[in-house]
């Protein structure tokens, strides 16, 4: 009965929107992500700004409550820190694939991220790498949430991808020459001057990360997703200025080359990874290097592309590279690369299922704890954010989920969160806006 009661109370403060007050969090238990174990009865104790200020687990460590402060209990749950994607396309419709995205106006998508933004939260993404948009979506949708207009994770946005004329980054790519020569694109180059420049110009508006396409890609057109697109000399003139300018570099990369090219470069992730080899991991762990890998897409692409409108080339592409995707992700493991969690969620598949790659990451070799983590604690580091958020500690902000069970046990616990808390305001849970 108690219990019930206090539940019933924090039903009633949970949808207070912005934290006015301490907020204590209580639940049966709590996975720390850094050690992989899970602890009993924790109380985390969360500022009027947001951030932690105190946590205890065990019936015998009780840290001091702030005068005044709501009391949230979440019940008989697991709670874990707020689930981090480092690879996500919050203005993209994964249904809308191929030609079918020119019916649209230009910013139509804007709102569609407005709407994937939300999804995101209430699947217990709290924070998310933006990586890459058309017309600083992903800079609209940061400032929105961040001034509480709409409700959406923590976003680092890269705003436009940068590539070569005619690459993977083109946005005029699969169109004709009567079309795409009058649409000059603001996210293209060639030389090291070039790039340099588009990076002090995307740092100028907003860009927190800088994403580059060193290959082709798949759901690109025309391209061969193993074939460099930049050059050594190109992706290093891009990673020193972003490196001087205090941000990291992300490159899309599919092909061997163009891999090794750009860990040699000093870029920081590498994305999807398809065909690295043992020179790659090599590289990888020399340089500290870490590797995002979307290993899950392969599952929705050959699903449901045909019906999506997605190019009949781009199918063909992934049935050829999907399965090496994950076998590389396994080899890459074995290794000892560093590697987080990143799943092109809203470009790839359907906004708000990025949990569905933990299961897909435990199957081609990783612990779930190893797959937590990498959402986790490691997804903090890789962002450069381990201040911030990834952890409960005192002065990481208060973003949490809750869920039913030990996902330890059953990673597939994190596809269906009960309860979303960021910053100390409930965004999924009973009383939720």
């Amino acid at each position: 009965m108690k219990r019930m009661m206090a539940l019933a109370a924090a039903c009633l403060l949970a949808g207070t929107a912005p934290v006015a007050a301490a907020t204590v969090v209580t639940a049966a238990h709590m996975l720390d992500p850094v050690k992989g174990v899970l602890l009993d009865a924790p109380v985390v104790v969360i500022g009027d700004d947001g951030r932690v200020v105190a946590l205890a687990t065990g019936a015998a460590a009780r840290p001091a409550i702030p005068q005044g402060a709501k009391r949230l209990d979440l019940g008989d749950v697991t709670i874990l820190p707020g689930l981090i994607d480092m690879h996500v396309h919050l203005d993209g419709d994964a249904t809308i694939g191929g030609y079918q995205g020119l019916a649209y106006t230009d910013t139509f998508w804007t709102v569609v991220g407005v709407a994937n933004a939300r999804k995101m939260l209430e699947a217990g993404f709290t924070s998310v790498r933006n990586l890459g948009s058309s017309n600083y979506n992903d800079v609209a949708l940061k400032e929105g949430i961040e001034h509480g207009y709409v409700p959406g994770p923590r976003i680092v946005p890269a705003t436009f991808l940068i590539g070569a004329l005619g690459g993977h980054c083109d946005g005029t790519e699969g169109l004709p020459p009567s079309m795409s020569d009058l649409l000059p694109q603001p996210n293209t180059g060639s030389g090291p001057d070039a790039m340099r420049q588009l990076v002090r110009k995307l740092h100028k508006n907003g860009a927190q990360v800088i994403k580059v396409c060193a290959t082709g890609g798949v759901l690109s057109k025309t391209d061969a997703p193993g074939a460099q697109q930049l050059s050594f000399e190109e992706m290093k003139a891009i990673a020193d200025e972003a490196h001087m300018l205090g941000l990291k570099v992300a490159a899309h990369a599919h092909g061997t080359e163009g891999i090794n090219d750009a860990l040699r470069a000093g870029i920081d992730t590498i994305e999807h990874a398809s065909l690295a080899d043992a020179t790659s991991f090599k590289l990888a762990k020399e340089r500290g290097a870490w590797f995002d890998m979307d290993i899950y897409d392969d599952d929705y692409i050959l699903a449901e592309g045909a019906k999506n409108g997605t190019w009949a080339e781009s199918l063909d592409k992934e049935r050829q590279i999907g399965r090496k995707q994950r076998e590389t992700f396994r080899a890459a493991h074995a290794a000892g690369v560093k590697m987080i969690f990143g799943t092109d969620n809203g470009g790839v598949f359907p906004a708000g299922q990025n949990a569905l790659q933990f299961a897909t990451m435990v199957q081609w070799g990783m612990t779930p704890a190893e797959a937590i983590r990498a959402a986790t604690s490691d997804a903090a580091i890789a962002l450069d954010r381990a201040a911030d958020v990834g952890q409960l500690t005192p002065g990481h902000y208060g973003d949490l989920i809750a869920v039913a069970g030990d996902p330890l046990k059953d990673v597939r616990l994190l596809e269906h969160p009960a309860w979303v808390i960021k910053g100390g305001v409930v965004a999924k849970g009973p009383g939720a806006p």
